[in-house]
């Protein structure tokens, strides 16, 4: 099976308005609609770009009025992935769980109307600290109509074994959308999904936040690109990289992904590392 995946370098900048979000977000999605593109990435906290509206008195919005724009959010990304008939992975939201935690949480919206959603599980310092996220507790992965895919997180991506566990599961396609705001985090990031491509023989598709919000701390800067990336073995490209963007260009890439391959190189590839797992000394717990 194969299909068409995109992913968006998202170019944050101050608004006044959820209408101002929306057409940008909108722009997107229809440029991808033109590359007839079945799957669609947004980066991880892209809608703190509302926090830059304001509360009229010139400051920023805080972290926990995010979850007020839940409702239209969902409304947004669901209505045009039923109208472009994508699979939109519409970054990360902060959303209010029923205990009052915040969450960053990941949602896909099917073009049938379908929302799943996976919770962050890994959460850095700094969203303990400055904005007192809370970490998911279990990992899923979601059938689609072009397989299995998971949704991992930025942070969660430097962990192997959360990615074990999802291939486990059936995954083939790893969607990790991510923000990162100077290059030893964006590096962190990158060189952990070509590390876990080749030991899970997967593929991921990663994105990231680029531009500034003025106002908002934690997101003055960002530092992104956008990569889909293959298992390194010879259907693939040398280096792994299907396709890149440019670092910090506010732009969208496109590329293939043949999941037939991934069964070839995994039966007889150079290397056959899912394969050759030691199961008998370790688990994937899945």
């Amino acid at each position: 099976m194969k299909f068409r995946t995109a992913a968006v370098q998202y170019k944050l900048s101050d608004i006044e308005s959820f209408e101002q979000f929306a057409e940008q977000v909108k722009h997107y999605v229809r440029n991808a609609a033109e590359y007839g593109v079945q799957f669609l990435l947004f980066p991880e906290f892209l809608t703190t770009q509302l926090m830059s509206i304001g509360d009229g008195d010139g400051a920023a919005l805080t972290i926990d009025r995010l979850p007020d724009f839940t409702d239209r959010y969902v409304e947004l990304f669901r209505a045009l992935a039923n109208e472009y008939a994508i699979y939109i992975v519409g970054g990360t939201h902060v959303i209010l769980t029923a205990d009052g935690s915040l969450r960053n949480a990941a949602h896909l919206f099917h073009p049938d109307g379908k929302v799943d959603v996976q919770h962050k599980i890994h959460i850095t310092p700094s969203e303990v600290e400055g904005w007192n996220m809370s970490a998911g507790e279990g990992l899923e992965v979601f059938e689609t109509a072009f397989g299995t895919i998971a949704m991992l997180t930025c942070y969660d991506i430097e962990f192997p074994e959360i990615v074990r566990m999802a291939r486990a599961k059936g995954a083939d396609v790893i969607f990790c959308p991510s923000c990162t705001d100077d290059r030893h985090g964006f590096y962190r990031v990158r060189y952990c999904c070509h590390a876990r491509a080749v030991e899970n023989q997967v593929y991921i598709v990663t994105t990231g936040t680029v531009g500034s919000l003025r106002k908002v701390d934690l997101m003055r800067a960002n530092f992104g690109q956008a990569a889909i990336i293959a298992p390194n073995d010879i259907p693939f490209p040398p280096a792994g990289i299907l396709s890149e963007g440019i670092i910090n260009d506010d732009m969208l890439v496109v590329a293939d992904l043949d999941l037939a391959l991934l069964e070839e190189v995994r039966a007889k590839g150079s290397v056959t590392t899912w394969r050759d797992r030691r199961t008998d000394l370790y688990t994937d717990w899945n």
